[in-house]
């Protein structure tokens, strides 16, 4: 089972490609994808289709797993990410690949046991789980990764649930 997971954002939109067998977990490939700051908006999303193309096709994962948003200040830095997520909802799709959401709450509790974790603790435990030198930056990218390791620990449940 390889599952790709998703940090969605504009400016960076971090991502994860994780496999599990009966030794644990494995980290096939991870990044960042970057838009300019100062670029027109919609280019910044067609980049972000675009780069989310590629890494599915390099990848070929059975699953996506996508951060849900949680903003409690800004809604204007939340709709511009919603619109990016949008997009990420989108691709995906478009390849017909299953999509599960978490929010972070969940990808907390799955990945520290504690669904309050602090960023230090999170980045932590993934460098652990997949046996990692150092902590994955910039921080999306270990966000990702936290998200794909929720995907596939949530496996034996989602597999229920399908049926």
């Amino acid at each position: 089972m390889k599952v790709l997971g998703i940090d969605p954002g504009l400016a960076r939109m971090g991502w994860g490609v994780v496999a599990k067998d009966k030794s644990g977990f494995t980290p096939i490939d991870y990044g960042c994808v970057e838009t300019s700051a100062g670029g027109e908006h919609a280019g910044r999303l067609v980049d972000i289709h675009l780069s989310l193309i590629n890494i599915i096709k390099k990848h070929k994962p059975n699953r996506v797993g996508v951060e849900e948003l949680f903003f409690a200040k800004n809604a204007k830095t939340a709709g511009k990410v919603g619109e990016a997520r949008g997009v990420i909802l989108l691709t995906v799709s478009q390849f017909n690949i299953p999509i599960f959401e978490y929010t972070p709450l969940q990808v907390k509790q799955a990945i520290t046991g504690y669904g309050r974790a602090d960023k230090q603790q999170m980045q932590r435990m993934i460098k652990i789980i997949l046996n990692l030198d150092s902590v994955p930056k910039p921080d999306d990218v270990a966000d990702a990764l936290a998200v794909a390791i929720t995907c596939l620990q949530s496996e034996n449940t989602i597999s229920a649930r399908m049926r």
